[in-house]
């Protein structure tokens, strides 16, 4: 039995010591043996889990996943700490003191007129902060474990900020089709499709940048559209096995589908 104070409420210090005592001679074997990278992906999971939280407008579920993503933060924390490096207290510090120099409209004598000039100011003290001399090291100082869409969207932005871009959407619009074009090239030929698809969907982020629609939400849209529909074709199917079914009777089914 380990030494620990139940409570009827607890804190996050209380969190920060229960961590302690799981990775600690004694406590969890799991828990001992994880690795930044071991539980790299849990916490990418816990921040996608909060979101759909938010998105569900749902205060008790975001409370649990909050949680969640906090836990991950301290795991993290407490094996630096162990390492030597710095605890929990040492991330604190540094966003708060990244929040104050970031916010001299705030914390400082700078005077802004809006949103605007407080989103421009702040890009221009994160690139002096990160030593970003170059537009180009501002692109390639986007995190490359985004999803693969926002990282995209993320570039485009700043390649737009340093005067690279379409005047107008019509332009994005036919570099798409030109995309697209290379694609049915590349897939004929066998030869760079990979390369080419690529290209593609990174001319349709530019696209969806330029309608304001966000690429993510667009994907996730059609994604769940795509599995409405599905479950009606399979419903339509019966007791009959979609794999015995032809393309055609398939087909005909989804028209059915999109029509209710």
């Amino acid at each position: 039995m380990v030494d620990f104070q139940y409570k009827d409420s607890y804190n996050v210090k209380d969190l920060e010591e229960i961590v302690r005592i799981l990775r600690a001679p004694g406590g969890c074997p799991w828990d001992a043996e994880q690795t930044h990278q071991s539980i790299r992906r849990n916490f990418l999971e816990e921040a996608y889990e909060a979101v759909e939280a938010i998105d569900e407008e749902n205060p008790d579920h975001l409370k649990e996943e909050l949680g969640d993503v906090l836990l991950q933060v301290v795991f993290h924390a407490r094996m630096e700490q162990e390492a030597g490096r710095f605890d929990l207290d040492g991330v604190a510090d540094g966003v708060c003191k990244k929040l104050i120099y970031r916010h001299p409209h705030v914390f400082g004598d700078v005077a802004v007129s809006g949103t605007g000039e407080v989103l421009t100011n702040w890009e221009e003290l994160k690139r002096k902060e990160k030593g970003q001399a170059t537009n180009t090291d501002a692109l390639e100082a986007v995190a490359r474990s985004l999803p693969a869409l926002w990282r995209a969207e993320k570039v485009q932005k700043k390649a737009k900020k340093a005067g690279f871009d379409w005047p107008e959407v019509s332009g994005a619009l036919d570099k798409l089709s030109e995309e697209l074009e290379e694609l049915r090239q590349a897939a004929a030929q066998g030869t760079n499709v990979a390369e080419e698809l690529g290209d593609l969907l990174f001319s349709a982020v530019n696209v969806s940048r330029f309608l304001g629609v966000d690429c993510e939400d667009a994907l996730n849209q059609a994604t769940d559209k795509f599995i409405g529909r599905f479950r009606k074709v399979e419903e339509q199917a019966g007791e009959r096995p979609m794999t015995e079914m032809t393309l055609a009777e398939l087909d005909q089914l989804w028209e059915r589908a999109k029509e209710t």
